[in-house]
């Protein structure tokens, strides 16, 4: 018979598998530093050399990393997703933005999809709680803290999925964004983009979420996305313009 004894798991095993578990899910995410070894151990209810093991064994392998006088973080292992060849390639490359959108207007829209059926009453709070923050936000012009509050809603979304290729994937398309490899996120958030049109939007996202109605969740972030593509779109046309226009004006200038 194909049985064996079963071996008694060392301690420092079940650490590791717990926080291996809490980063595949997304929840400690790349940067973040670790409490503090005394504290962690309390947590966890285990002892500060079986912490250690555990901590080593998870460094070894990539997921962890020290830094000198501050801790231990998170690794940066998204930076995998993508090569640095590859990173500015995407940067050097107009037709990559539009690319760049597709991928997550198909990706997005099933995610939300896979929110509104799959996702938990904890996953939709978080949601709403990203809304809400967005709808709470004073300024009457489109500013910065409008870029993150959106970032952390559309993020909230891929969370709720509950895929985890998705997640790493996506959170690795958002670092890109962030970075302005694709395109410069102020351009979305320029004068003339209008902040309640944008709050409207994100209200239709997660109306359909809270609803838990997965083909208008869909519908509503690819509405958006589109949106998105078309501001884009009009302001590179409106560059274009002001360059040829700028030549015609220097011409008119030598003429005289």
């Amino acid at each position: 018979m194909p049985f064996q004894k079963v071996q008694p798991e060392k301690l420092s095993a079940s650490v590791v598998r717990q926080i291996e578990h809490l980063i595949l899910r997304g929840i400690l995410s790349p940067g973040e530093r670790l409490p503090p070894e005394r504290e962690l151990a309390e947590r966890l209810g285990v002892s500060r050399p079986s912490l250690r093991d555990a901590i080593a064994e998870l460094q070894d392998r990539g997921l962890l990393a020290a830094r000198a006088g501050s801790g231990v973080f998170i690794a940066d292992v998204l930076g995998s997703a993508f090569s640095p060849a590859l990173i500015q390639l995407f940067a050097s490359h107009h037709e990559a933005v539009f690319d760049y959108l597709s991928f997550r207007r198909d990706m997005e829209g099933l995610a939300a999809e896979r929110a509104a059926r799959l996702g938990s009453d904890y996953d939709l709070q978080v949601i709403q709680g990203c809304f809400d923050k967005m709808e709470a936000a004073n300024s009457p012009t489109l500013s910065e803290e409008d870029a993150r509050l959106d970032a952390q809603f559309h993020s909230a979304i891929i969370d709720a999925s509950h895929n985890v290729i998705m997640l790493h994937m996506m959170r690795s398309m958002f670092d890109l964004l962030r970075e302005g490899v694709f395109y410069n996120r102020k351009i979305m958030f320029h004068q003339h983009t209008s902040r309640r049109m944008l709050l409207e939007q994100h209200r239709a996202i997660n109306a359909a979420l809270q609803a838990r109605d997965p083909a208008a969740a869909r519908a509503a972030v690819e509405t958006h996305l589109d949106y998105v593509k078309q501001a884009l779109t009009d302001h590179q046309k409106a560059e274009a313009n002001a360059a040829v226009a700028q030549l015609r004006l220097q011409h008119e200038a030598e003429k005289q």
